[in-house]
């Protein structure tokens, strides 16, 4: 298992913002930017959604739900990873969880079993 750190959840008023990062310690810098990086995120009661998903070279997909307010980046050196949420929903509501590819694969798998997960943080959007 991965240690994989979220950090950066937390409450906000809808058409707000905010970035949350992960930090993945146990790999190293090379062996990180190899990896499909992603977040998923999940509301208690339903299934857990594949929000976005990066590449190591940064290429990117989002769920139609998100595209066009998220945006997904990460930083090698660091080995973290980041999403900026803005313009935030009160279905954007949910637990999100980072995620690292536990294979390296032709291209980011949407599959859950595919991934490491992190702990964890919780994202409140009021209306």
């Amino acid at each position: 298992q991965v240690p994989l750190v979220e950090s950066g959840g937390g409450s906000v008023q809808a058409g707000g913002s905010l970035n949350l990062s992960c930090t993945a310690s146990g790999y190293s810098s090379v062996y990180y930017s190899q990896r499909c990086m992603g977040w998923f995120r999940q509301v208690p009661g339903k299934e857990r959604e594949g929000v976005t998903f990066i590449e190591g070279a940064g290429s990117a997909t989002y769920a139609d739900s998100v595209q066009g307010r998220f945006t997904i980046s990460r930083d090698n050196t660091k080995k973290t990873l980041y999403l900026q949420m803005n313009n935030l929903k009160p279905e954007d509501t949910a637990m999100y969880y980072c995620v690292a590819e536990r294979t390296i694969l032709d291209r980011c798998s949407g599959a859950e079993e595919d991934y490491h997960w992190g702990q964890g943080t919780q994202v409140t959007v009021s209306s």
